[in-house]
């Protein structure tokens, strides 16, 4: 059984045609279910899974509340009410192509060892793609990831996008789940849950693969394109990795202060080189990134 997981915040504009893209999937009905997250939505979310649900009774939909606000919260209540041995989590502005869950499927059936896994996540923009957007922005503002054409381990450092993710419900077991102090909580753009549990499936040596048919495609509008989303996306990812090691411990977060002097040093030769190929934008736009997350890490 594969238990498809989507937890949501307000996204009323996005969740019918999600639920509609999963009942399209050539995988029999029979063997999966829904388990819709309501994080306390103040919009007609329930009214568009209802409307779903009377459309598609041949579709398990469970609707479920999570009142502790907070996507990490929300992803652990998928988790208790998943059936599944299987969980992939889906975002709630997002569709999927008609094989995704058939592809999941066959390869967590055939591939034992295989404890999690992700799919390339493609941005579908409602306006247009800025011209100062670089593969790296493009990454943190879209999500967006893709490996290649072939099944392969992540590169260092990397992991599965949080909305184009599987797992075997047992790693939950070994690793425990979502730290509820991190992650997005409302309109606080708060991350790194998910690193969070990938760095503990690792440590266990846990396999986690990049799968590249499973296709995720992340709807995009203005709204993350604008300069106050940026500033406040990635001061909160400093600030959530500041949270994380400093909770694993002092040295952890010690080390990830060094990395990031590492990564300062990278984002001014990619300023130099888009720079010289007459794309500045490009350039100082990675260096508000890292500034911004440098004042979180520091506590700002």
């Amino acid at each position: 059984m594969i238990t498809i997981i989507i937890c949501t915040y307000n996204r009323e504009k996005y969740i019918g045609p999600l639920l509609d893209s999963i009942a399209k999937n050539d995988y029999p009905t029979t063997d999966y279910e829904i388990v819709l997250v309501d994080n306390n939505c103040t919009d007609n979310t329930r009214g568009v899974c209802e409307q779903f649900a009377a459309a598609h009774p041949e579709v398990t939909l469970h609707y479920v509340v999570e009142p502790e606000q907070g996507l990490s919260a929300a992803r652990n209540k998928g988790i208790n009410e998943a059936k599944g041995d299987i969980i992939i989590y889906v975002d709630d502005d997002a569709l999927v192509d008609s094989d995704y869950i058939r592809i999941y499927a066959e390869h967590f059936a055939t591939q034992p060892e295989t404890m999690a896994a992700g799919g390339p996540i493609e941005p579908l923009y409602e306006t247009q793609e800025p011209a100062w957007m670089s593969p790296y922005t493009k990454a943190l503002l879209t999500a967006w990831m893709n490996y290649g054409n072939k099944v392969r381990e992540y590169p260092q450092g990397r992991y599965p996008g949080g909305g184009n993710a599987a797992y075997r419900k047992v790693v939950f077991d070994k690793v425990g789940p979502f730290n509820t102090e991190l992650g997005r909580k409302g309109n606080l753009l708060l991350a790194s849950e998910e690193k969070d549990i990938f760095d503990k499936m690792k440590a266990l040596g846990m396999k986690v693969l990049y799968l590249p048919t499973p296709v995720l495609h992340h709807c995009i509008p203005q709204a993350k394109l604008e300069e106050d989303y940026f500033n406040r996306l990635t001061l909160q990812i400093g600030r959530s990795e500041r949270m994380r090691t400093r909770a694993i411990s002092k040295g952890k977060y010690i080390k990830r202060l060094l990395s990031e002097g590492v990564k300062w040093g990278g984002t001014i030769a990619l300023l130099v080189i888009y720079t010289l190929q007459l794309h500045p934008m490009k350039g100082w736009k990675l260096v508000l990134f890292r500034r911004n997350v440098t004042k979180g890490l520091l506590g700002a």
